[in-house]
């Protein structure tokens, strides 16, 4: 049977004088043992003697992993399919280690993929989905050291739920919705009635001290009236005492008093008809 063969359609002939590409290794066997491995460049080969068993391509190499069924933690069937990025770093144990290398990946990425959704919730593989592609990389990893291969990378591209669950996501996602709408509603008449009572707190504060400072201003006001009352009355005694201490004043002071003695005399009769005199009227 033929050899696996990579990136060609069929294995060299053995002429003598090989030129290698680049990115590629051949595997070499002398009378059906393993000889070496020949790098990039110009290698010289016995013919008859050597022949090139096995090429194997060291560039990265892309593998889509077919679509699979598993089952979550909380017993949800799933089809999910991937994207498996590997790489040759051994040329020999790719070659005898293993009979087909990509299969076999292919093969221990759906067993660890089903494995890994099998310890976690539906809800869980949406938002865990990088630490799952890192879990799958280290097992692949794991077993495929002693093929020579190398998993770089694992990508899920799709996730596909049943139609009932998906229905019923679908509800939860919209009960959410109305959850956090209500949330926000009474959140923000929370907030609402909190500014209008602290607007009526502030008001009633001015208020309290604009009448405070009214009232000061009232006192003040009234305050500085009796000063200036006062200080008009001293300045009017003190002229007065002046003017009495003047050549005629206590005249002046008689004729004063006896105008507004009369007067007083003169408004006795207005309100009652009974009238107090005293006996000296004429004094």
């Amino acid at each position: 049977a033929p050899a696996p063969c990579r990136l060609n359609s069929g294995l060299p002939m053995n002429i003598g004088v090989l030129f290698v590409p680049q990115q590629e290794a051949w595997v070499v066997e002398r009378m059906g043992k393993f000889h070496r491995i020949l790098e990039p460049g110009l290698n010289f080969l016995i013919p008859l003697l050597d022949r090139i068993r096995y090429v194997q391509s060291l560039k990265e190499i892309v593998i889509n992993v077919p679509e699979q069924s598993a089952v979550t933690l909380d017993n949800v069937t799933l089809q999910i399919d991937g994207v498996l990025y590997l790489r040759v770093m051994d040329p020999y144990k790719a070659s005898y280690g293993v009979e087909d290398p990509e299969y076999a990946v292919t093969q221990l990425a759906q067993t660890t993929m089903r494995s890994e959704l099998g310890k976690l919730s539906l809800d869980r593989v949406f938002r865990e989905r990088e630490s799952l592609n890192a879990n799958i990389v280290d097992a692949i990893n794991q077993a495929s050291d002693c093929w020579g291969i190398r998993c770089l990378r694992y990508e899920i591209k799709d996730i596909h739920v049943p139609p009932r669950v998906k229905e019923s996501m679908q509800m939860q996602v919209e009960a959410e919705r109305r959850k956090r709408a209500t949330v926000l509603e009474s959140e923000g008449t929370r907030e609402s009635a909190i500014n209008v009572a602290e607007g009526q707190k502030q008001a009633q504060i001015l208020a309290s001290e604009a009448e405070k400072a009214e009232q000061i201003n009232k006192a003040a006001g009234e305050a500085n009236a009796m000063l200036v009352k006062a200080r008009a009355k001293a300045e009017a005694i003190q002229l007065l005492a002046a003017a009495l201490a003047q050549q005629h004043g206590s005249a002046a002071a008689s004729l004063s008093v006896a105008e507004q003695y009369v007067s007083a005399f003169s408004k006795l009769a207005k309100d009652s008809n009974t009238l107090l005199l005293p006996a000296n009227t004429g004094d």
